[in-house]
């Protein structure tokens, strides 16, 4: 192949890659964003701002949730939404009643996009599975599986144990394209064995942020 020939073809192959990169690429847009530091809750209906581990958090929940309404969305395809959740003190996973399953759900739009349980109790002692990353009941899983690898105290009946509270780093992609968007997150939890039962399990929210993404 002559000289000419040879930059004629890595001119073609650069406008086709170069084409095809483009094609791939996607318009991302941050259209919500809450560390909590700032005790702001707009858009945030049950919203709890309590500290934990030193920072300002949204909850503690216990048998309750929070929603979040956005309006006027640019132009999408997708959504995205991520946050770290907190898993404080004693979930008991999948273990059956009196004290479980200990469930946790993410809704976007009415449809339940994660429906799970936690478990905080480790083996070998008392180890009762947990049902994430998958829903419940679709899985047994050692406790505090996909969880980041950290030591948190606990935030109450578990304050004095290293490994208390267990965070998760919660990242959804979600096929959106509406204007307005609505999520919830909310829990169903159990504990026969207290009086106290915020104290003994709950959960909360830190650096909740939504996108929306533009597919080429």
């Amino acid at each position: 192949m002559s000289f000419r020939s040879s930059i004629k073809c890595l001119f073609i192959l650069t406008i086709i890659f170069g084409t095809a990169c483009r094609k791939g690429q996607q318009e991302q847009a941050v259209v919500f964003s809450n560390d909590f530091e700032e005790g702001n809750l707009q858009h945030i209906a049950g919203g709890i701002i309590t500290t934990f581990n030193n920072t300002r958090v949204m909850g503690r929940y216990n048998n309750g949730g929070f929603g979040l309404q956005l309006d006027n969305l640019p132009g999408h395809d997708l959504v995205e939404v991520s946050f770290d959740l907190y898993i404080h003190d004693s979930w008991d996973g999948n273990d059956a009643d009196p004290d479980g399953p200990d469930k946790w759900t993410l809704e976007v739009e009415g449809v339940n996009f994660i429906n799970t349980t936690f478990s905080n109790k480790e083996c070998p002692y008392t180890c009762f599975p947990q049902s994430y990353p998958l829903n419940y009941l679709n899985s047994n899983q050692q406790p505090k599986t996909g969880a980041l690898p950290m030591e948190l105290p606990g935030a109450c009946h578990w304050a004095d144990r290293p490994r208390g509270t267990t965070l998760y780093k919660i990242v959804k992609r979600i096929r959106h394209s509406s204007p307005s968007f609505t999520m919830r997150s909310f829990d169903e939890l159990y504990q026969s064995n207290t009086g106290e039962q915020l104290c003994d399990e709950s959960w909360s929210v830190d650096n909740l942020v939504v996108k929306t993404i533009n597919l080429d």
